[in-house]
């Protein structure tokens, strides 16, 4: 995988939420639905997703976009009238 240059390998859940446009909160469930790979650090336990995982994760998404796309194809209904 290729990670964009500048990237730190890794990111927190709020830098994750932020590629994503979504919120830390949507990305704290897909991590804890197994959705997302990330590990615990720290006494805290802080989670944190490596930036290669991120990026295979986006790839996977668009896979099943992709595979959604092709299996329910949009049909305009002001052109089938």
């Amino acid at each position: 995988m290729v990670v964009m240059a500048g990237t730190p390998r890794f990111l927190t859940l709020t830098d994750v939420a932020e590629v994503l446009n979504t919120s830390g909160a949507q990305v704290y469930a897909m991590v804890r639905r197994g959705e997302l790979a990330a590990i615990k650090i720290g006494g805290r336990g802080q989670w944190r997703v490596e930036a290669s995982k991120l990026e295979e994760y986006i790839a996977q998404q668009y896979k099943a976009a992709e595979e959604y796309v092709e299996t329910h194809p949009f049909v305009d209904t002001e052109l089938s009238e």
